[in-house]
């Protein structure tokens, strides 16, 4: 299955919403997706809604965790939201959910951004 991306913003929060596959095929795409936005530094937040992502790889994480590493540098928090039981696993033996906080909707984690700011 491939993967789709959608960006959008709200306020200083960049919501991302990834559908499908996020794997060793995919994961430059997010990668550059996320950082062409990231760099014209309007954004302060960065949420990853991942729920309609049915598969993640160890590529995945590493953008995961590329991406937090760079909104902390900027003085910003990233937020995950709708983990999927299948992708969930994974982010919970890697150790992800000890750096990352988790919501269960996208409301509930741009609301945490607001609080963040």
């Amino acid at each position: 299955m491939s993967l789709s991306i959608h960006l959008t913003s709200n306020q200083r929060v960049l919501i991302v919403r990834l559908t499908g596959d996020l794997d060793h095929h995919t994961a430059s795409d997010v990668r550059n997706r996320i950082e062409a936005e990231l760099v014209k530094d309007i954004h302060t937040h960065l949420v990853l809604n991942l729920e309609n992502l049915q598969f993640m790889d160890s590529s995945g994480l590493g953008v995961i965790l590329g991406r937090y590493k760079q909104m902390s540098s900027k003085g910003g928090k990233m937020y995950l939201c709708s983990v999927q039981p299948s992708v969930f696993k994974l982010m919970e033996m890697s150790g992800l959910f000890q750096i990352l906080p988790t919501y269960q909707d996208e409301c509930s984690a741009i609301s945490a951004c607001e609080v963040a700011s």
